[in-house]
């Protein structure tokens, strides 16, 4: 599927470059996004470094397998080819919950990880497994509680009320998610989507217990290393609870400024009760992550620095790794763009759009969407300052904003940090992911805002 895409994206960027006069902007596009690919794998290094350290902790200490075991009937429902221990559903649960809380720098790493673990199990070198695909339709989905960028737009544009788009945006990215679960699985059912019968099966409970690499006898398996750890003393646990009562204070103070008399700036005075909780969670998410893990790990006799280490060093390989296939996404991207092939697809579709009730002012935006977040951006911006920000055109577009992702760019990414070059149907669940977030977006703030 991405092979045609692809094709189709610079063949169609060159025809239409040649008609309208701008190949000379597709061709300096393209050399320009190649640099702009390389920059953004090379400054993935210290984030991956910091978060696949950080990991590696986890799952020493037996979190990972914990907190996989806890979630385990829902993970088994949508990943029933992972078996219910393997480190991918600790990965993937943590990856889905950096994205509802919004950060985005933990999330990635964390997704590129559960990646690595799902491929453990992969018996298809190359081609995305079910498990994967599925994995790509939740992230392409953009669930998220609260969308922090679009709301931040909206409040410097002076907006009445920036947050009023938090609920909507909920609803939306939530039909999102459940939408592309569904097409992924009916997709995987389907004859041409089905992957061929091996020879022999390998027994995957005892794949997922092996260590990835034969030469790597000092690496055990998180699963067989939580096993053999020591138990958490009594004096462990009081100081573990302290640990979290000390950040349960913290947590209240932000959510809850009026009872600890603190004073009120005026942009959280406008916060709903809700957007505060949330808001709160997300900005002590990463402090008590970076610091309860090692804690953890050290109270169970894990040695911190040594394993934190040993698992950021992945970083970098990784992020080397996903170069050629972010710079051959983000080129075609960046040619189609710079052709005007988005204005054109905008005046193409604009009146059918129109006859069906879609707001066509919305149209480039949500066009670009599968393809930039930065372009997003800016149209998404573009029209908070053409219309307003408390306009119904305003909030359909954060809503949009908020609840669908940058499709292509999290497929190139994903895929190319494993080698994935055949994704079967993941290209198909992750757009239906966006057409669903999209029209929910419109139905939605239409019922809320109109």
């Amino acid at each position: 599927m991405l092979n045609y895409i692809w094709l189709g994206l610079v063949a169609c960027a060159v025809i239409i470059g040649g008609l309208q006069g701008t190949l000379k902007e597709v061709a300096d596009k393209s050399f320009e996004m190649a640099g702009t690919a390389v920059t953004i794998s090379i400054s993935l290094i210290g984030i991956m470094a910091l978060w696949l350290g950080i990991m590696r902790l986890a799952e020493r200490a037996g979190l990972v397998a914990l907190l996989a075991r806890i979630l385990r009937p829902l993970m088994r429902r949508l990943f029933p080819e992972v078996p219910p221990e393997h480190p991918a559903m600790g990965s993937m649960l943590m990856n889905i919950a950096a994205n509802m809380l919004g950060l985005g720098n933990a999330a990635t790493p964390l997704g590129l990880r559960a990646m690595k673990d799902l491929e453990s199990l992969n018996r298809y070198p190359g081609t995305a497994t079910n498990a994967m695909c599925t994995f790509l339709a939740i992230n392409t989905s953009g669930v998220q509680l609260i969308p922090v960028t679009a709301i931040a737009i909206l409040a410097a544009n002076k907006s009445t009320n920036p947050t009023a788009i938090v609920g909507t945006a909920i609803l939306s990215t939530a039909c999102a998610a459940c939408g592309a679960v569904i097409m992924a699985k009916i997709l995987a059912r389907l004859p041409m989507f089905r992957l061929p019968p091996v020879a022999s099966t390998p027994n995957v409970e005892t794949k997922s217990a092996e260590p990835a690499t034969a030469n790597s006898a000092n690496d055990k398996s998180p699963v067989k290393e939580s096993a053999t750890l020591q138990p958490l003393p009594w004096w462990g646990l009081v100081i573990m609870l302290a640990y979290l009562v000390f950040f349960l204070w913290l947590f209240a103070r932000l959510a809850f400024p009026a009872m600890f008399g603190l004073e009120i700036s005026e942009a959280v005075a406008k916060q709903t009760l809700f957007v505060r909780i949330v808001d709160s969670i997300s900005k002590l998410s990463v402090p008590l992550l970076l610091s309860a893990f090692p804690l953890y790990a050290t109270l169970r006799r894990v040695k911190v620095y040594e394993e934190f280490v040993d698992g950021a060093k992945e970083g970098f390989d990784v992020a080397i790794r996903i170069i050629p296939y972010l710079v051959a996404m983000l080129v075609a991207i960046g040619m189609f763009r710079a052709a005007g092939g988005i204005d054109l697809l905008s005046k193409a579709l604009s009146p059918a759009m129109t006859a069906i009730g879609f707001p066509s002012d919305l149209l480039p935006m949500v066009l670009m969407r599968p393809l930039s977040g930065s372009g997003t951006l800016g149209m998404f911006t573009e029209l908070v300052t053409r219309f307003g920000p408390d306009s119904l055109i305003a909030r359909m577009g954060g809503t949009i904003y908020g609840s669908t992702e940058t499709t292509f760019y999290v497929l190139a990414v994903y895929f190319g940090s494993v080698g994935v070059k055949r994704t079967r149907y993941a290209v198909i669940a992750g757009l239906t992911a966006d057409a669903i977030g999209v029209i929910a977006s419109i139905i939605i703030c239409r019922l809320v805002f109109a």
